[in-house]
């Protein structure tokens, strides 16, 4: 589990072959193989470690559903460890599970992203998104995304500063929505009703 407050912002080292090593610093300073570390919003788990490096593999499904490969080497990335227990939970429960990839339509400060139709019922006026791993508070819900007002400090110490409109961006939506729409579900017998999908 993690919080959606970026610790340090790595870089692409490699990329390729179902695997893709990161460079870092402050994520490697008890990093042990087999841990987890949030890459831009997912999570991987460290399979090998060097000297200012981790790797981690790339199964076809990640590929698939996040933008981890779209990656260059040289790219900056988003990391964070998982929570501990002790730690103050700044951002909101984020599980490192992404959701869809939206794309941006207007940069920071005051950044839009479109977003898939399908997640739109999960995103409220107030509530929390995860892009790109960084908990956000969302200011809008619009037809097609969101809107959030990025402080610069957020702009300064994550990717979402460096990003432009048509980046695509991983999104986590707040995974207690969900939960409480399967348990409704379950007692009305009823599917979730989602809004009509676009041709």
């Amino acid at each position: 589990m993690f919080t959606g407050i970026v610790e340090e912002l790595g870089s692409v080292v490699s990329v390729g072959h179902g695997r893709i090593r990161i460079g870092a610093t402050t994520v490697l300073t008890d990093a042990e193989i087999g841990d987890s570390i949030a890459v831009d919003g997912c999570c991987l788990t460290v399979v090998e470690t060097g000297d200012g490096t981790w790797d981690a593999d790339l199964s076809d499904e990640t590929l698939k559903a996040t933008t981890l490969g779209d990656r260059q080497p040289g790219d900056r990335v988003n990391l964070e460890r998982p929570v501990r227990a002790q730690d103050r939970l700044g951002g909101h429960i984020v599980q490192g599970h992404v959701d869809g990839v939206g794309e941006i339509v207007t940069p920071a400060p005051d950044l839009r992203v479109r977003m898939p139709r399908d997640l739109l019922r999960y995103v409220v006026e107030k509530g929390s998104v995860t892009v790109d791993g960084v908990s956000l508070t969302v200011v809008d819900v619009l037809d097609d995304g969101f809107t959030v007002a990025l402080i610069p400090h957020t702009a300064a110490v994550t990717t979402l500063g460096l990003k432009g409109p048509g980046d695509r961006v991983n999104l986590e939506v707040d995974v207690t929505v969900k939960y409480v729409e399967r348990l409704l579900t379950w007692h009305t017998g009823s599917p979730a009703v989602a809004p009509p999908k676009e041709h």
